[in-house]
C-alpha cells in the first residue's frame, strides 16, 4: 500500500525575478484530483488539478514550482479536505494543513514550531526523516533522512532472526496447484505448457529413477532459441518438435547442467532465500518425502523471493518502528542497479534498449549479463515497454519460433506478439511496474512482494527517464548478503 506522500521533483523549475522556483511533486495515492497550495511568505492561494501516474492508476500527482518560503498545502479528495499524515502538519486558518520549508540559505537549519507533527507512524525521530531542500546558485539538493549505520545493522539483523524462525510451511499456500514435467515430454509440448499456463518454471520427474531430477525453464527455451539461429547449428526445427527433454541431458545446453537445487518443509526462509541467491535462480521447488531414503518424494510448493519477501511484510508491518530502515528512500542506500552519473564508473552497467533492437540482441543481453529484464527506452531513455525472460514463451504459441527470424524480429514486434498470443487485455502499465528515487524501501518492498512483481523500474518524474531498476534479488541480497 503506498503513503501519501511529497516528493521533490529534480532540476529547478526557474527563475522569476532573481527568486529560484523549486519543482515540487505532490502525490496522492486514493484517488485525489486536486491540492490546495498556500503560501505564507508570499500570501497566495491556488488550487492544483492532479492526474494519474501511469502504471499506477490509483495515484495521483501534481509537479508545481514553488518559491523559496514556508508553504502549506492539503489535498482535496471525493469531496473532502485532506492532510497527509505521514509528512509535517499543522492546526492553522485552513485546518489541518501539511507543511514544506524551503530555505534559500545553504547553512540554515529550520526551527519549525512545536505544534508541527512529524506525522509519521514509524515512531522514530521526526527531524530524522523531516525532508528540506537547500537552494545554491540556482542548484537543488535533498538532505536525506539520516539513519545511522547501528540501527542499519540492527535492522539487517532482525530480518534475518526472523527468517531464521519460519520454515517454508509458511510459504504454503491454503490451496493451489503445481505443475511438473515428464523429462520424456517433447521439448515443444513443455514449452507450450508453460506458456498455457503462465509460469517461468516447472519441476522434471524421472519415471523411472523415482525422483525428481530438474528444472525446465524459460532461460533453457532461449539457449534453445539461440541455437536455432545459429547457422552453424546441426538442431532442426524437426529435432525440437521430437526431442525430449532428457535429450537435452548431453547437450551443453542440457537443464541438468546443475545439481538440482530443492528444499524440504523445515528448511528456514532464510536458508531458502540463500539457496536462490547463491544459485542465481528464481525458485526453489519444496519437495517433501515420507520414507528416511527420499523415495515417494511430493512437491509441495515453488518457494520465491516473492512469497518469503510477503512473510517479511506481513510479519513487520505491525512491528515496522524496530526497522528505521524501511523508511529509507532507496537512493540513499546501496540497493538495485543504477544508471551511472557522469564521473562514475564503479556502478554496474544497466542494459536497456530501444524498441527497434532485434531480438536476438535482446536474448543475448539476457544470458549474456544474467538478467531477467531488459527496460525498453526511447532516444531520451524514457521508459516504454520492458522484455523479460518469461516473454520468451509466447514464441511457443502456435510454432511461431519456426516461422521468425530472431535477429529480423525486433523487441517491440515480440512484445506485441506475446501481448496478443497470451493476455490481450494486458495493459503496459500492469507489466511495467514503475517506482521513484525517492520513495522509501518500505513500500518498494510492499510492492515488490505483490504476485507477478519481480522487479520496478526505477524514473525520473515527469519524464519516466530511466534511473534504475530494483529487484527481488537485489532486496535480499541487500538484507541477507
Amino acid at each position: 500500500m503506498f503513503s501519501p506522500s511529497m516528493d521533490f521533483a529534480r532540476g529547478v523549475g526557474g527563475v522569476v525575478a532573481g527568486t529560484v522556483l523549486v519543482p515540487m511533486r505532490f502525490v496522492w495515492p486514493y484517488g485525489g484530483r486536486s491540492v490546495y497550495l498556500s503560501g505564507s511568505f508570499t500570501r497566495w492561494s491556488e488550487l492544483l488539478q492532479m492526474s494519474p501516474v501511469e502504471g499506477c492508476p490509483t495515484v495521483f500527482q501534481v509537479i508545481h514550482s514553488l518559491a523559496p518560503g514556508y508553504h502549506q498545502y492539503k489535498f482535496f479528495v471525493d469531496g473532502e479536505w485532506r492532510h497527509d499524515e505521514h509528512q509535517p502538519y499543522i492546526s492553522g486558518e485552513y485546518g489541518i494543513v501539511n507543511t514544506v520549508l524551503l530555505p534559500t540559505d545553504p547553512n540554515f537549519i529550520p526551527v519549525l514550531p512545536p505544534d508541527i507533527v512529524s506525522g509519521s507512524n514509524m515512531d522514530v525521530d521526526s527531524e530524522t526523516f523531516r525532508r528540506v531542500v537547500r537552494l545554491t546558485d540556482g542548484t537543488l539538493s535533498e538532505l536525506m533522512p539520516r539513519v545511522s549505520e547501528v540501527d542499519i545493522q540492527t535492522s539487517r539483523q532482525r530480518i534475518a532472526a526472523y527468517l531464521s524462525m519460519q520454515t517454508a510451511y509458511e510459504l504454503l499456500p491454503e490451496s493451489g496447484k503445481v505443475v511438473t514435467l515428464d523429462v520424456d515430454l517433447p521439448v515443444k509440448q513443455a514449452f507450450h505448457i508453460l506458456h498455457e499456463q503462465g509460469i517461468p518454471m516447472a519441476p522434471l520427474w524421472d519415471f523411472c529413477k523415482g525422483q525428481f531430477v530438474g528444472v525446465l525453464s524459460v532461460l533453457d527455451f532461449i539457449l534453445i532459441l539461440r541455437e536455432l539461429g545459429n547457422h552453424g547449428s546441426n538442431l532442426t526445427e524437426e529435432e525440437l518438435e521430437t526431442h525430449t527433454i532428457s535429450a537435452w541431458k548431453e547437450g551443453k545446453w542440457t537443464v541438468f547442467s546443475r545439481r538440482f537445487i530443492h528444499a524440504g518443509p523445515y528448511d528456514n526462509l532464510k536458508d531458502i532465500a540463500l539457496k536462490i541467491l547463491q544459485n542465481g535462480i528464481s525458485t526453489v521447488p519444496v519437495i517433501d518425502s515420507s520414507s528416511e531414503d527420499g523415495s515417494f518424494p511430493q512437491l509441495l510448493h515453488l518457494a520465491s523471493l516473492s512469497g518469503i519477501l510477503r512473510c517479511i511484510c506481513r510479519y513487520f508491518r505491525n512491528c515496522s518502528s524496530s526497522l528505521p530502515i524501511l523508511q529509507l528512500p532507496i537512493c540513499a542506500i546501496p540497493v538495485g542497479t543504477w544508471v551511472p552519473k557522469i564521473g562514475e564508473s564503479n556502478r554496474r552497467h544497466l542494459a536497456m534498449l530501444r524498441p527497434n533492437a532485434s531480438l536476438t540482441s535482446a536474448l543475448n543481453l539476457l544470458v549474456q549479463d544474467q538478467v531477467s529484464s531488459i527496460p525498453i527506452v526511447d532516444d531520451s531513455d524514457s521508459l516504454l515497454d520492458i522484455y523479460c525472460r518469461s516473454d520468451i514463451t509466447a514464441l511457443a504459441k502456435d510454432r511461431a519460433y519456426t516461422r521468425i527470424n530472431l535477429e529480423e524480429m525486433t523487441v517491440h514486434q515480440a512484445l506485441q506478439l506475446g501481448q496478443d498470443a497470451f493476455n490481450p487485455n494486458e495493459s503496459r502499465s500492469q507489466r511495467c511496474q514503475m517506482c521513484l528515487r525517492t520513495d522509501s524501501l518500505h513500500k518498494v518492498m510492499d510492492r515488490l512482494s505483490k504476485p507477478g512483481v519481480r522487479r520496478l523500474v526505477i524514473v525520473e518524474a515527469g519524464s519516466k527517464r530511466v534511473e534504475g531498476i530494483i529487484s527481488l534479488t537485489d532486496i535480499f541480497k541487500y538484507f541477507l548478503c
